[in-house]
C-alpha cells in the first residue's frame, strides 16, 4: 500500500501515526494492498483556496477529499481492486482549533479527519441521516480499533 504524506503546513504533525492509521483504516475496509493514497497537510490560506475552488464555500475547512478511481470498500473474500484511491487534504490549523473545542489533542483530531477523508474517498457520505449514521459508525469503529491496536503495540 502506498501512502504518501506531504506536510506543507508550518505545523509539526505525527506523520508516522497518520500513516499507521491510514494503513489500519484501508486494511479494515479491505482496500487492495496496491492502492495509492496521498495525504497533504496545508496552511489555512491554501485550504481556503481549495475550499472556494472545489466546494464554492468561503474560508478554510478541516478536510477535503479528492477521489480518483472511485474505489469502494471490499470484503475479506473480495478486496477492492488496486488503483488510485485519491488525495486527502488536511488543515492542521483548523484541526487544532477543533481539537481544543473537543477537548483532545491535534493528533487525535487529524486521525479523525484522516479517517473521515478516507471514507469519503471510498464513496461514503453524510448528507442524509441514514448515510451519516453509517459513515460515522464506521469512522468510530476504525478509530476505536486503531486506538486499541496502538495500545497493544
Amino acid at each position: 500500500m502506498s501512502i504518501e504524506i506531504n506536510n506543507e503546513s508550518a505545523v509539526p504533525v505525527d506523520e508516522v501515526a497518520l500513516q499507521r492509521l491510514a494503513v489500519y483504516a484501508l486494511d479494515t475496509l479491505h482496500v487492495h494492498a496496491d492502492a495509492d493514497l496521498a495525504i497533504v497537510l496545508v496552511d489555512e490560506g491554501a485550504m481556503e483556496q481549495l475550499h472556494v475552488q472545489w466546494m464554492d464555500e468561503p474560508g478554510p475547512t478541516d478536510v477535503l477529499s479528492f477521489p480518483m478511481d472511485e474505489l469502494r470498500p471490499g470484503t475479506e473474500e473480495n478486496p477492492a481492486p488496486p488503483g488510485l484511491l485519491g488525495d486527502i487534504v488536511l488543515c492542521p490549523q483548523v484541526a487544532q482549533s477543533q481539537a481544543e473545542t473537543a477537548g483532545h489533542g491535534l493528533t487525535d483530531e487529524l486521525q479523525l479527519l484522516t479517517t473521515h477523508g478516507i471514507l469519503h474517498l471510498l464513496g461514503f457520505d453524510h448528507a442524509e441521516p441514514e448515510e451519516e449514521k453509517e459513515m460515522f459508525g464506521i469512522q468510530r469503529d476504525i478509530l476505536v480499533g486503531f486506538a486499541l491496536q496502538e495500545r497493544r503495540g
